[in-house]
């Protein structure tokens, strides 16, 4: 199967035909509406736990839709085609518990040391979504009940010589379900008391504001999934728009006594892909962070290219068969892991011209603000 676009590589030919993106319209300023599922559904594990409760009434209150269910399984999710299946498990939240299994935490570089899964499924909408293919079944939201477990569970990890680092956005959008289930302001606070553990969540919403008045104790680091405006504004479905990420992440950034976190926060530039005129629409775009972070703060930058596998690509066309994301596997290098899996990447060249570009532009606006990985 072929996608209805091929973005060219760089300097490649324009393709003749499909949809195109559209590269000239002007940045959007609106805020992500709150998502609020059609249905929950609660586990009886999950209701023995006291933080599960809390969610219970969390939801209630929002007058959601509850099921209690008989049983630990999650069923009924599946309709007539993958289609019918993604749309009703994108609008359903499913409070659980997370498996024993979850408590054996993996390194996850060179983002942060261990993924720390405070719940997996995300209700955004990008046609690039890195989960898929890598979340088993349909892309139902399922937050984990028993959390205050999974946060002590990291003591296991920390270390004497150096602080240990906890991605929380490896499987979700914590930010983008935190009005339902509270669990990234639980972790915050968690780690606020803990000198050899730091947290890290990167994420494409706005909604900050429960977030600003946290003690952190400088222990989170705060990060924004930003990418070119025609790029966001066509994949990123269901998302906040750049520039109220940008300004959501720069509100987290402000010192307390200006109304703002104080936290460390970081740029997480995502996935870098070389559209037509590519180092404009990314040049705007750190023009624009450039303008938002004119005062002092600890701000660290990465960067991702775009990336995929054979089954994400299977699977993403499934959910979007309209997209016109590139996914030609003929204008890619082919990357291997040591377990024989492969994932498509940008060729040498391409990665080449790509990374020099972003490390110079970005050290020539913000010298202070060190990168902490290309990929």
């Amino acid at each position: 199967m072929q996608t209805d676009l091929f973005l060219p590589v760089l300097n490649a030919p324009t393709p003749a035909a499909g949809p195109t993106l559209d590269l000239g319209a002007a940045p959007r300023s609106h805020g992500a509406k709150l998502w609020l599922p059609k249905r929950v559904l609660f586990t009886p594990d999950a209701l023995q736990e006291e933080y599960g409760q809390q969610m219970l009434a969390s939801a209630t209150a929002l007058g959601l839709d509850i099921e209690l269910l008989k049983s630990n399984r999650i069923t009924g999710l599946r309709g007539d085609d993958e289609r019918a299946t993604y749309r009703t498990a994108k609008t359903t939240l499913a409070v659980v518990n997370a498996p024993a299994g979850a408590l054996r935490l993996q390194p996850t570089p060179p983002s942060a040391d261990f993924q720390l899964n405070l719940a997996e499924g995300c209700p955004a909408h990008c046609q690039y979504c890195y989960l898929a293919g890598s979340l088993s079944g349909p892309p139902v939201v399922r937050a984990f009940a028993n959390l205050p477990k999974l946060l002590a569970n990291t003591q296991v990890y920390e270390r004497a010589d150096r602080p240990v680092s906890f991605e929380a956005s490896c499987y979700t959008d914590v930010l983008g379900i935190e009005h339902l289930t509270g669990a990234l302001g639980e972790a915050v606070r968690y780690f606020a008391g803990r000198e050899g553990a730091r947290l890290r969540f990167v994420s494409k919403y706005d909604h900050v504001e429960s977030l600003v008045g946290l003690p952190h104790n400088g222990h989170t680091r705060a990060r924004a999934s930003l990418n070119a405006e025609p790029l966001a504004r066509q994949l990123e479905g269901g998302t906040a728009s750049i520039e109220a990420r940008i300004q959501a992440l720069r509100r987290l950034a402000l010192p307390v006594a200006q109304g703002g976190g104080g936290y460390p926060v970081g740029v997480l530039m995502a996935p870098i892909m070389p559209l037509p005129d590519w180092r404009q629409h990314y040049g705007e775009l750190l023009d624009r962070v450039q303008a938002a972070f004119d005062f002092d703060c600890d701000l660290t930058v990465e960067f991702v290219t775009h990336r995929f596998t054979p089954g994400s690509k299977e699977v993403l066309l499934g959910w979007y068969p309209n997209t016109t994301l590139d996914l030609s596997e003929e204008s890619r290098a082919v990357k291997r892991n040591k377990f024989g899996g492969l994932k498509y990447v940008y060729d040498v060249p391409t990665m080449k011209e790509l990374k020099a570009w972003f490390y110079a532009e970005w050290q020539r606006r913000f010298p202070h603000a060190p990168v902490q990985y290309w990929t």
